[in-house]
């Protein structure tokens, strides 16, 4: 399996991952992030998502679970901005280097401000994109947290 940018950052900071991969097809009702759920028998609490945003016009990413969304209010009050909006996905895609639904918290192109909803510091490992879709990779909330350098609050509902 060839190596994505998420994989490889990982790799170099020598954090213990595991990766997931599944078939990365699903229905057009479902998102990308149930679609990883189903497919991989996983708790949509430990499963999380990427969300890349605008917030007070400044590209802002947000990790939150698969079985919420997010609080955009809550998403500008935790980095000090007044206002946040999803970003356009040719904004996501340019700035992350990833594709929708396959975009990674880990190894993005350009290093965006990021905040990690607080329920992932629940569980002992959370999984997220490892950079394409059909790949989730498992690590510990902490490294997670560290290695994308955010900050933790209550950002989904």
């Amino acid at each position: 399996m060839a190596a994505t940018p998420a994989v490889r950052a990982l790799e170099r900071a020598g954090v213990a991952h595991t990766l997931h991969p599944y078939d990365p097809e699903h229905p057009s009702d479902q998102g990308h992030g149930e679609a990883a759920v189903a497919a991989l028998g996983a708790d949509p609490r430990q499963v999380f998502k990427t969300l890349v945003t605008r917030v007070d016009g400044t590209l802002t990413v947000a990790i939150v679970p698969v079985s919420g969304s997010l609080d955009l209010k809550a998403l500008a009050a935790a980095v000090g901005g007044r206002k946040a909006a999803m970003a356009e996905p040719a904004d996501a895609e340019r700035t992350t280097g990833y594709v929708l639904g396959g975009i990674s918290p880990l190894g993005q192109r350009k290093p965006l401000p990021t905040v990690v909803d607080d329920s992932a510091l629940r569980f002992a490992t959370v999984m997220v994109s490892a950079g394409r879709r059909g790949l989730q990779v498992e690590v510990a909330p902490a490294d997670l947290v560290r290695l994308t350098r955010a900050r933790t609050a209550p950002i989904s509902r």
